[in-house]
């Protein structure tokens, strides 16, 4: 599909009216749904976050570097087959059917998707199983022998995962198009929960048997995968769409595949980037690893609060107008959801820089976690926080895209951001080190953000330009106040000789206390329609909950 369709010749004034009252609801809803799926995050990511707390006080280096490559294969298959190429083609398609056919149709067609998407998990499953030392040799080139074959064995004990994952997406995208998102927002955090019990619970008993101490971890995930599923059961029987599972490949399911395939390939070059900025980090000492992976996971933490909770809100709501065909409601509703998005992510962003090593002490420096540990991870949350706006800018926009049926931008844009990537690490690893691998994230980062946005534009026309500049230059002013606060409350409260743990973490407290109440100062001053509409949205709900 080009584009959204045309609008039919002859549209009476009554069927405008109903489009523009559709996409008026529609803006009004995203921020209480995209409430739902932020607080389902929020408490994914606060556990998630404990999580990695306790990993890297308990495993030394070594074990954590392997843990972070073993994991990030099937961590980046979720990310194709979560919030990636899977959800985003199966949710505009089902959204259709149901618009169109009714709940029966749509039941008929999802069982028959569940039923070739686990098919091709199983086989994906064994194969990565099977394929786990090519796969690992692909990721890393470790420098001991040891370290190599360790992070094999995670791999293959870990691959199974991605199936319990992919099954949770598919039930997530369904649950999405029925407008339920509590349930497929909460669950991700029984993942987390599962790994920390296992963080605790088993390296002991696995180490007086002879075990990998760090075997822990791949049986917390495969837990947590399988908990995930359980999790979603019983919503999915409440909507119907709990039936088994057929092998019929109909011309729904046809559309479905065929979109898939090139938002794979688009995927895919991710996968590509993530890929080569392993391989970079192996080849820079022990730690690197780890210093880049907790450094992304502090940035996952805002951009799956709400970034990923708007996008994840956003499109149903954009594939329902892209089907009414209706382009000035469309672009108003992306544009919405774009600058509430922006008000959350400019600020982390400046939250980062300013006070990213005083937070990365508060939260992670105790037991194996040291002061340099601290020092690089905070050198590369410097880089990578920065661009968390322009991750920002992408989710919104890329998922305008995949409503609209375009899988072709995303994939020609994803292309010239690994060439942008490789270009930049390549020429900045030999001087910044690990740090040059997430500059080069950031700056690709920007680069795809600014293609897309052409992209979308040439599809759309227009985009909302000036009232999206107004929001993000208003936000970006609090940002600015809110990080010269709270950097200055950190250095004032920096001790010269932070022995104790109570004083290491003081600094990162009240730096980040002084950032929000200045951010939000800032915007209340401004009139900040983006803070007064999330405020709104809370005081609805806890009026409902009273």
């Amino acid at each position: 599909m080009r584009g959204l369709p045309a609008a039919r010749a002859g549209r009476s004034p009554v069927t405008d009216a109903a489009s523009v009252g559709t996409g008026e609801r529609e803006r009004r809803k995203l921020v209480a749904r995209a409430g739902v799926v932020a607080a389902g995050t929020l408490a994914s990511r606060v556990l998630g976050l404990v999580r990695e707390v306790a990993l890297a006080a308990m495993f030394d280096r070594e074990a954590t570097d392997a843990w972070s490559v073993a994991f990030t294969i099937p961590n980046a298959m979720r990310s194709l087959l979560g919030e990636g190429a899977v959800t985003s083609a199966v949710v505009p398609v089902l959204s259709a059917k149901l618009e169109r056919e009714g709940d029966g149709a749509a039941r008929i067609l999802f069982s028959r998707v569940r039923g070739v998407s686990l098919l091709a998990l199983a086989v994906m499953t064994v194969l990565g199983m099977a394929l786990a030392r090519p796969l690992t040799h692909l990721f890393a080139a470790f420098a001991k022998p040891s370290e190599f074959e360790r992070t094999v064995v995670l791999t293959r004990a870990v691959f199974p995962y991605i199936f319990f994952m992919g099954t949770a997406a598919l039930g997530m995208a369904a649950l999405n198009v029925k407008r339920r998102f509590a349930v497929a927002a909460f669950a991700p955090g029984l993942l987390n929960v599962a790994l920390l019990v296992a963080t605790f619970a088993l390296p002991a008993a696995l180490a007086s048997r002879g075990i990998d101490p760090a075997l822990a971890l791949a049986a917390g995930a495969l837990v947590g995968g399988a908990l995930q599923v359980a999790a979603q059961w019983p919503a999915l029987r409440a909507i119907g769409f709990a039936r088994a599972p057929t092998l019929v490949l109909d011309d729904d399911v046809r559309t479905i595949l065929r979109r898939i395939g090139p938002l794979t390939l688009g995927f895919g070059v991710y996968y590509v980037d993530l890929v080569l900025s392993r391989r970079f980090l192996s080849g820079l000492g022990v730690g690197a690893q780890s210093y880049f992976w907790w450094a992304m996971r502090l940035c996952d933490f805002p951009q799956g609060i709400f970034s990923l909770a708007l996008s994840t809100a956003a499109l149903p709501s954009l594939s329902a107008l892209a089907a009414a065909g209706d382009r000035s409601e469309f672009a108003k509703t992306w544009a919405h959801g774009l600058g509430l998005s922006l008000f959350v992510a400019i600020p982390a962003s400046a939250l980062f820089v300013a006070v990213g090593e005083p937070i990365v002490v508060t939260l992670f420096q105790r037991g194996e976690f040291d002061a340099l540990a601290a020092h690089e991870t905070a050198r590369a949350l410097a880089w990578q926080g920065a661009a968390v706006w322009t991750v920002a800018v992408v989710r919104q926009t890329v998922s305008a895209l995949y409503a609209l049926g375009d899988t072709r931008t995303p994939v020609a844009v994803s292309a010239l951001d690994l060439l942008a990537f490789i270009g930049l690490a390549v020429a900045l690893i030999g001087r910044l080190g690990h740090v040059g691998v997430s500059v080069a994230v950031a700056g690709s980062s920007t680069v795809q953000m600014v293609l897309l946005l052409a992209g979308l534009k040439r599809r759309l026309g227009a985009v909302e330009a000036r009232p999206l500049a107004r929001a993000a230059a208003r936000t970006a002013a609090s940002s600015a106040l809110a990080g010269l606060a709270g950097w200055g409350a950190a250095r004032w409260t920096t001790s010269g000789a932070a022995a104790t743990a109570a004083a290491r973490a003081m600094p990162g407290i009240v730096g980040t206390l002084a950032f929000g109440i200045v951010f939000l100062a800032g915007a209340w001053a401004m009139r900040s329609p983006e803070l007064e509409e999330i405020l709104g949205a809370a005081r609805r709900r806890l009026g409902r909950t009273g």
